[in-house]
């Protein structure tokens, strides 16, 4: 899922050439075409361009091939598995120089977990691109207990070479830094609908026709800061101790895992979902990520 759409960002850098590993032979081309046609309709690249991006991904199945051996950045994308991802860089570690820089796409493991087996701890940093990766911008580069600022550094600027805007996470905890914001709001809306105070739907509408819709441009902090600290400090004073602070999944979200009632993948969850309108939220929402693209595309051209 992720892997493709990472190669078609490091492609629109002419200065790279990228190496797709796979277990299995399969063809990936089509799929990056499918997943740039959004993108060629709002004119953020052409077809020309896009096969351009093509030539410079090649695939293999076999980890004995050149390409590995002589990388200067690999980035895993496997799925979720501790042991797996160990495997796999003990592997890349066995093949690669020394001086090759090792990247993990987990968006929840600890990369100091990750690379605790490997020899050469200090070239390896978490890059958490997230999903879809080719329309998303940011990159959080994750510095485990071994990373050196050098590492992190060279990967700061090699995700900016091809686009994406990397932020760093000088410390390895749970969640890395957006995670940590975005559950930490989930948290409060489940809470809200477990609470009676308003349901699923009522609760989504809130985000988005409020605070939701600043968010591109405006982040908390400078929200704070621009409010004042004196006022969000009363409110925080205020509001705070009715907030929820349950260390555990909550009960609601028991409950619908329990009875099977899993979202889009069962049809129910918080709200009912018929097919219809699951494709036109998941068509919404990459219409939305393009169109915010191709906005800040044109705003960067104009300066």
């Amino acid at each position: 899922m992720m892997g493709k759409n990472i190669a078609l960002v490091f492609a629109s850098n002419p200065d790279f050439s990228i190496t797709l590993y796979r277990r299995k032979a399969a063809e990936v081309s089509d799929s990056i075409r499918e997943n740039s046609q959004p993108l060629i309709a709002k004119g953020l690249m052409n077809a020309d361009d896009l096969e351009e991006r093509l030539k410079r991904i090649s695939l293999t199945t076999d980890l004995e091939n050149d390409a590995i051996k002589n990388a200067d950045l690999v980035i895993e994308a496997v799925f979720e598995d501790m042991v797996l991802k160990q495997e796999i860089f003990a592997k890349l570690e066995a093949r690669c120089r020394r001086d090759t820089i090792f990247c993990t796409n987990s968006s929840v493991m600890s990369p100091s977990e990750i690379s605790a087996k490997l020899k050469y701890r200090d070239r390896f940093v978490g890059t958490h691109f997230w999903n879809p990766g080719h329309l998303i911008p940011l990159v959080e580069v994750i510095k485990s207990d071994a990373s050196s600022d050098e590492t992190a550094d060279k990967v700061m600027k090699v995700l900016s070479a091809v686009g994406k805007k990397p932020v760093l996470c000088k410390r390895d905890v749970p969640g890395f830094i957006a995670n940590r914001m975005q559950h930490a709001l989930w948290r409060e809306a489940i809470y809200i609908v477990e609470q009676g105070i308003a349901d699923a739907k009522t609760v989504d509408e809130a985000v988005r026709y409020s605070f939701g819709l600043r968010l591109p441009q405006l982040g908390p902090l400078e929200n704070a800061d621009m409010v004042g600290l004196d006022l969000t400090y009363n409110i925080h004073e205020y509001i705070l101790r009715h907030l929820s602070d349950q260390k555990e999944p909550s009960p609601l979200l028991k409950k619908l895992f329990n009875e099977k009632k899993l979202g889009f993948k069962t049809g129910t969850g918080f709200q009912e979902w018929a097919e219809e309108e699951k494709a036109v939220s998941s068509a919404a929402l990459n219409e939305y990520l393009v169109n915010m693209l191709s906005h800040n595309f044109t705003k960067a051209s104009k300066e």
